[in-house]
């Protein structure tokens, strides 16, 4: 897969406007001398999601049920994808075939919304569906699926685009008028994947949504839940703030390092019982991209720590049951952490 990752301009100097420069920092080292424990772990993992996938390509909280089904085949997509595979070469391609087919079947021609017809918060795997869809999108190799994707990214984009709120952010539905940082990061990831694969992107909704992270910073360094709440920083949120400034290649500047050091310091790589409530995959989802695009001695620390909890923390089955949301959710984002050094997801190749 190995393309390069083409930087987004206008993403990089609207960012610019709210951090310093970037500036070079030490390349992410790529084991490719993983551990023995981490390959196998990798190889369990990657069955499991191939024997859970449903007929309709879907994958679900718990595999092959459960909820959520857009967001958990977006990311487990996205799993398959850092193993090295694409749509049309390596072992999981068929999977990652059906997943796409999938994922463009749920975006509705009037709106945009990939996921229209599901309940709750749809704009979860809407955002996660356009990074994956992004994704393959350059190596996709049937025209006519080409086509169908590009139509579906466009589509998408706009649908975020028309759903930011007054204050810069994004919610759980399209129509609300609210905003919180979980949402708001889904949807920044996934325009930057889309402006990475040639989409355009109104500057406009990034430049508003870059000032949201902005005034969400707390003095602690943190990112708070919501701009408008009283309240400290959460630490899962702080870290997704983190990863969406360096996938655009902004390391310096106060909003970012402060927050990547509030970051470090309040969400911890082990222990039996994962600390930070409910959402410690989700945090580690982010942190680990955040450290792997920063690369050096704070990367390589972390990683070996995070990756052998991750080995002792998965099930007989190969899965991981992540943040008590279930196994094809935890699964898929174990694998994304652990595959990281392979170097295969284009938004993450510095």
């Amino acid at each position: 897969m190995r393309h390069p990752l083409c930087r987004a301009a206008v993403l990089i100097m609207l960012l610019g406007a709210v951090c310093a420069a970037a500036e070079e920092v030490d390349s992410p080292s790529v084991q490719a001398n993983l551990s023995a424990d981490a390959r196998r772990a990798i190889d369990a993992g990657l069955s499991y999601l191939v024997r859970t996938q449903n007929e309709d390509g879907s994958w679900m909280s718990d595999g092959s049920t459960g909820r959520y089904p857009v967001a958990i085949t977006a990311l487990a997509g996205l799993a398959l994808l850092a193993s090295g595979d694409t749509c049309y070469s390596g072992p999981h391609s068929p999977n990652l075939r059906r997943a796409v087919t999938y994922l463009v079947q749920q975006a509705d021609p009037k709106t945009g919304l990939i996921g229209s017809g599901q309940h709750g918060r749809p704009m979860f795997g809407h955002g996660y569906a356009m990074l994956f869809l992004a994704q393959v999108y350059g190596s996709e190799g049937q025209p006519a699926l080409r086509k169908r994707v590009r139509h579906v990214l466009r589509g998408a984009v706009e649908l975020t685009a028309r759903s930011q709120n007054s204050q810069g952010g994004w919610y759980y539905t399209p129509d609300s008028d609210k905003a919180e940082g979980a949402v708001t990061m889904t949807q920044m990831q996934g325009l930057r994947a889309c402006a990475n694969a040639g989409l355009s992107v109104p500057s406009e909704t990034v430049k508003r949504a870059l000032d949201y992270i902005r005034r969400s910073a707390r003095p602690d360094g943190g990112i708070a839940y919501k701009v408008d709440q009283p309240g400290g920083s959460r630490p899962p949120i702080t870290c997704a703030a983190v990863a969406t400034m360096y996938a655009a290649g902004i390391y310096k500047g106060e909003l970012v390092e402060g927050a990547l050091r509030y970051a470090t310091r309040s969400v911890p790589t082990t222990g039996s019982t994962p600390v930070g409530g409910g959402h410690f995959y989700w945090a580690h989802l982010y942190l680990s991209q955040a450290l792997y695009l920063r690369g050096g001695e704070a990367w390589n620390n972390y990683f070996d720590q995070l990756s052998a909890w991750l080995v002792s923390a998965q099930d007989k089955q190969g899965a991981w049951n992540g943040d008590y949301i279930g196994r094809g959710y935890g699964t898929a984002v174990a694998l994304l952490i652990l595959q990281l050094p392979c170097n295969n997801l284009p938004i993450l190749q510095p």
